[in-house]
């Protein structure tokens, strides 16, 4: 009886550290979210990772997962693609994030996930950061897949 209890103590102590850490990366997520949004309008350039030189899309989500979590994520998009967790697209949260094939190879572009069908990313030359409907037809005949980066420890893949 008393092993019982302590089982029940212990099982009450996991549950509510299991919805802190739940309620912690929803915070979290907000936050990436909320960091990305900063970015809004910053132009775009092939390369840059930066607000001052500019963002290529990739180099938008390093920045913000680093400036987040500090997590250093691959350089390039397929990279990133390549470093994180495949997860299916009804499993997406915010924060996670969207890959598209737009240069006729996987993974050529990538952004991150909003919520409500929604992206962030640096499209090409000539714009700047904006927020996307993954459901029009440009972007949903061209994704490619869905990725989770993995929080525990510092960095993923290669930089």
């Amino acid at each position: 009886m008393v092993r019982m209890l302590e089982e029940r103590g212990v099982m009450a102590r996991l549950g509510s550290q299991l919805q802190q850490a739940r309620s912690d990366m929803g915070e979290r997520a907000s936050d990436l979210v909320v960091r990305a949004m900063g970015f809004l309008g910053v132009p775009y350039r092939y390369g840059g990772n930066s607000v001052d030189t500019g963002f290529d899309c990739s180099g938008l989500v390093r920045a913000v997962y680093e400036q987040s979590f500090g997590k250093i994520l691959p350089r390039r998009a397929d990279q990133q693609a390549a470093a994180t967790e495949v997860i299916d697209r009804s499993d997406l949260k915010p924060g996670d994030l969207v890959f598209f094939n737009t240069m006729r190879r996987a993974f050529s572009h990538v952004g991150i996930y909003l919520g409500e069908g929604k992206f962030i990313h640096a499209p090409r030359a000539g714009g700047a950061v904006r927020v996307e409907d993954m459901r029009v037809a440009y972007w949903r005949t061209r994704f490619n897949g869905a990725r989770r980066v993995p929080l525990s420890g510092q960095d993923v893949g290669s930089p």
